[in-house]
Formats: structure tokens, C-alpha cells, sequence
């Protein structure tokens, strides 16, 4: 129980530092010192201050974006088995609710946008759900992996401690899953190759173009909503990966929480170190993160 708060406090509390690593990371690879690494503590405190402004174009679907959205993923955060301890919420198959979780809270950010009726945000919503039909098949292998790898259909148990025991039978999946994972990770959180979050280009903007009419409170829900679904990717790659570092309770804790300050390390490696794609090329970075997983599956199941 002891195990299972901690990891809902670092749920909560977390992933605005993630965000921090990552910025902090790029700033050093671009030979600057960077922000601090509480900025995005100080950003999202800033905008919860400020007032909101709707258009009178809008409905109630526009304030409900964020909260939905940011709900979403907390919920979906529920069912994460983080560091081998019990997730607050288990069930046979909650890898599906998990998934559609998080689809709704995309669901809901895309009818936001296209409850400005603004031709250009309704353009990013169509780019939004277009390349998540591409990750989604992705992700849901990933987890099909996983399940088989360790003969579990909850998704505590996919990450728990017969994660350990796969990866002495079954470690070229978990790697090729692990990987599957990282790719989709860069696509959900709308990150380089797939998207640029500090980018405002019109031609380009993918995530940031849905959430331009937003501001003070509402961003800040967006902002931390998607610092939130940041840290749920890592929490699944830092287990996935890092399993076998720690058998024992302060190991595997030690171990999960170093893991992802190592994935957003390796975030901010990888936006340093390559440009964003065309956006023709996107649709093939997905369908190449589903062939991996699928390989990962075809070597379970051989």
C-alpha cells in the first residue's frame, strides 16, 4: 500500500520535472545552460494564475477539453503498475481501458479545437487523430507483447515482477517492444521527428496548433495533462528496460524512478540530435514502430 501511494505522489508530482530534464537536456546539447529544471513548475503556476478568455463561437465542449483530457490521463495513470507495486485500479484486460483512456482524452482535445470553428485548429485535429490511428495499433502491441511475455492480461502484472523472469526467456521481444514504445511515446507527446512542441509554424504544428485558443487555467491543465501522459510512457519504458536492475523493493524503486530521468534524458537526445520529419514520413515512423512490436509478437508466439 506504502509502495502504491508513493507511486500516485510521483504520478502527481513528477512530470513537470520530466519535462524540465528534457529542456535542460536540449539546452546543454545547444551549449546553453538552459531553464531551470523547475521551469515547468513555474510555468504552469503562472498560467493558473492568469484569467481565461472564451470566444463566444464556443460551447461548453471547449471548457471540457482540458478537464476531460487531463482526467484522462490521471485515470489512465490509476491502472500503471509502476516499479513492480500493485496499481491502485487492476483488472483482466484494463491494458484496453488503459489505451482508450487515453484516447479519450485526444478524443476530447481534438472537439475542442473544432468547437472554435477555426479552419486552422480543425487542421491540426485532423493531423492529431490521423498519425493516433498509426500509433494506437503500435501501442496495442506493445502491450500484447507484454502480456504474453509474462502470461499476465493486467497491465500491473504486464510491468510487475514477472517482468524479471521474461527477460531471461524472452529478451530480443522485450527489447524490440521497449522500442516500439519509445517511438510511440515521441508520437503521443507530440515530440522531434514526429512534432515540435516549441514550434508555432502553420504548416507544421500538429498538437500545438489545437490548443491555440486556449489560455491561463485551461493551458495549464493541457501543459500538465500532457507532462502526465509523458510520464505514463516512461513509466512503462523505465520498467520494461530496466526490470532486471532490481529484484528487491529499493531496487526496483531505485531502479523505475532512475529509468525515467533516463528516458527523458534519452528524449532530449534524441530532439538535440535530429530534425523533425516531413510530414509525409511520420506515417512510416509509426508503421514502423508496429513492425517492430509485431516482430516482438512473431518471436513470442514462434
Amino acid at each position: 500500500m506504502l509502495r502504491t501511494v508513493l507511486h500516485l505522489a510521483a504520478l502527481l508530482a513528477l512530470p513537470p520535472l520530466l519535462l524540465g530534464v528534457v529542456n535542460r537536456t536540449k539546452a546543454r546539447f545547444a551549449g546553453r545552460a538552459g531553464p531551470p529544471l523547475l521551469q515547468p513548475y513555474f510555468d504552469l503556476a503562472r498560467l493558473l494564475r492568469k484569467g481565461a478568455v472564451y470566444s463566444r463561437t464556443t460551447t461548453w465542449v471547449f471548457r471540457a477539453g482540458p478537464v476531460v483530457g487531463l482526467a484522462a490521463v490521471v485515470a489512465a495513470g490509476l491502472l500503471l503498475g509502476m516499479g513492480g507495486a500493485p496499481a491502485a485500479i487492476s483488472f483482466t484486460g484494463d491494458f484496453v481501458l488503459f489505451a482508450y483512456l487515453l484516447g479519450l482524452g485526444r478524443f476530447f482535445t481534438a472537439l475542442a479545437a473544432l468547437d472554435t470553428g477555426s479552419a486552422f485548429e480543425g487542421m491540426g485535429a485532423a493531423r492529431e487523430v490521423t498519425f493516433a490511428s498509426l500509433a494506437e495499433p503500435a501501442l496495442f502491441l506493445c502491450l500484447i507483447v507484454l502480456a504474453r511475455a509474462t502470461g499476465t492480461g493486467t497491465l500491473a502484472g504486464m510491468l510487475g515482477p514477472g517482468l524479471v523472469a521474461a527477460w531471461g526467456q524472452t529478451a530480443p521481444a522485450l527489447l524490440l517492444a521497449a522500442m516500439g514504445v519509445f517511438v510511440v511515446a515521441l508520437a503521443e507527446n507530440a515530440r522531434i521527428p514526429v512534432d515540435d512542441p516549441n514550434t508555432h509554424l502553420e504548416l507544421t504544428m500538429i498538437h500545438e496548433v489545437m490548443v491555440l485558443d486556449h489560455g491561463g487555467p485551461d493551458l495549464a491543465l493541457i501543459e500538465y495533462g500532457a507532462a502526465v501522459k509523458l510520464f505514463l510512457f516512461a513509466a512503462i519504458a523505465s520498467r520494461i528496460l530496466l526490470a532486471p536492475a532490481g529484484e528487491g523493493a529499493l531496487a526496483a524503486e531505485a531502479a523505475f524512478f532512475g529509468g525515467l530521468f533516463l528516458f527523458a534524458l534519452g528524449v532530449g537526445v534524441v530532439e538535440s540530435s535530429m530534425a523533425r520529419l516531413r510530414m509525409i514520413r511520420v506515417p512510416q515512423l509509426l508503421v514502423g514502430a508496429s513492425v517492430l512490436s509485431a516482430f516482438a509478437l512473431v518471436l513470442l508466439l514462434r
